[in-house]
């Protein structure tokens, strides 16, 4: 995915993380938009509070490539912008909303950040970033419609071929290359219906087909 990194969370992973302190918080929701940070700590901080697809952009260091998949999934799914509460993360906060209008921005309080002199996303706890999540108008997706044993069914799990069709299917559907989970994620989230999906598979194995035929 470029330069940015990301992150899947899914329903019924990780019950662990609903953990916190000895207390079992509450379901975590599943959130449609995509979910811009700084960091890889600050993923895992998202992660401990909601499932949603997470972009990093890795700081100041925002790329291009990281930009133009933020346009792409505000196109399709929004985006909640979530940046650490000091002067950097404001300043990231306004290079993506400068270049990108209309996404939503959630916001947390610098105390609600602050651990041992550092201020970060990463430091807030589930239920902050929950709050501060919904304070935005977060959307909720209740179900998914595609779930592992659809791709396994397709051939885009594993076995010969599944990670060459992914790749495939991914550029066909205008959503890139993902490993079997991340691409879960993401046909859900751009609401790609079974049709869609079963149209660049059969697309898929044709072409794969073809090249197999050249190749003897």
């Amino acid at each position: 995915m470029g330069s940015g990194d990301l992150w899947r969370g899914r329903p019924g992973a990780d019950r662990d993380e609903n953990i916190v302190g000895g207390i079992i918080l509450t379901d975590k929701p599943t959130i449609r938009e995509w979910i811009v940070v700084e960091g890889k700590d600050d993923i895992a901080a998202v992660k401990k509070a909601v499932h949603a697809q997470v972009i990093a952009t890795s700081g100041l260091g925002l790329e291009e490539a990281t930009l133009q998949l933020i346009q792409q999934v505000a196109d399709h799914s929004g985006v909640i912008v979530l940046t650490d509460p000091d002067f950097p993360g404001e300043k990231i906060r306004r290079m993506i909303n400068d270049r990108i209008p209309g996404c939503k921005n959630a916001y947390l309080a610098k105390a609600d950040g602050l651990k041992n002199g550092n201020v970060g996303v990463e430091n807030a706890s589930p239920q902050v970033i929950r709050q501060a999540l919904k304070d935005a108008k977060y959307h909720i997706s209740d179900e998914e419609t595609h779930r592992l044993e659809d791709l396994l069914h397709l051939g885009l799990l594993h076995g010969g071929g599944a990670k060459e069709k992914r790749r495939m299917v991914g550029e066909a559907l205008g959503i890139g290359y993902a490993n079997a989970k991340q691409f879960m994620g993401r046909i859900n989230s751009y609401a790609i219906t079974p049709e869609q999906l079963g149209r660049a598979v059969e697309d898929a194995e044709k072409a794969m087909e073809e090249m197999k035929g050249e190749e003897c």
